[in-house]
């Protein structure tokens, strides 16, 4: 089955300056979709708009045409990678796995690196080796749409291209949607591109328009 979120009618800033004011984004199974803007353009606050992070009621959110009100928070319709590491640092790392109903041992057979880990806590581990567990998890837990908010960083070039990869096999299960400050990667794997400017998030038809961000087409 094919689900479908969208996201438009959003009004929303921080006292009197406007963030985001024309809105329109769609994501679908199947599709990546790339959202691409200069730093402080608006691009983590669309994110945490559609996930519920921030609240407002000049927004509408929805999947597959029911629109999803206040703390709507379902891990079965969508997840979210914030920019940060969000992992409990207490727990181990067989246990996150666990409770995001993810198997381990499949993600070793990729990292091999891991197999060493099984039985240490996040907080034992390297920012780096936590971000490479979040990714994973968020990208692989049974979802209908996953948000990803800078997963490249961080990450070597290898890693980056495991993920690209991932990221490509997974979309047959999940529409996902997908920011980075390293453009190339962005435009590389999605299938959608939305460019974030002077508040408004618009659906990008002409690639030569990522010229000006550094995307080398």
């Amino acid at each position: 089955m094919k689900n479908v979120l969208e996201i438009d009618s959003v009004q929303f800033g921080w006292g009197e300056s406007l963030i985001l004011s024309n809105v329109y984004l769609k994501s679908e199974t199947g599709r990546v979709t790339g959202v691409l803007g200069r730093n402080g353009c608006g691009k983590s606050t669309l994110f945490k708009l559609i996930f519920g992070d921030i609240r407002t009621s000049k927004k509408s959110v929805r999947i597959n045409g029911n629109i999803l009100f206040g703390d709507y928070l379902n891990p079965a319709e969508l997840r979210m990678l914030p920019q940060f590491n969000f992992l409990p640092k207490h727990l181990k790392v067989t246990s996150v796995f666990r409770d995001f109903c993810v198997d381990y041992n499949e993600f070793c057979s990729i990292f091999n690196e891991f197999y060493s880990y099984t039985d240490s806590k996040i907080c034992h581990l390297s920012g780096g080796d936590v971000r490479i567990i979040e990714i994973y998890l968020i990208l692989k837990s049974n979802s209908q749409f996953c948000i990803l908010d800078e997963p490249f960083s961080h990450l070597s070039p290898i890693n980056t291209s495991v993920f690209v990869d991932l990221i490509r096999n997974e979309k047959t299960k999940k529409g996902i949607i997908i920011s980075d400050h390293m453009c190339k990667y962005v435009v590389d794997v999605s299938d959608d591109l939305y460019l974030v400017e002077d508040a408004a998030v618009l659906r990008v038809e002409d690639l030569s328009r990522l010229v000006k961000y550094g995307v080398d087409m």
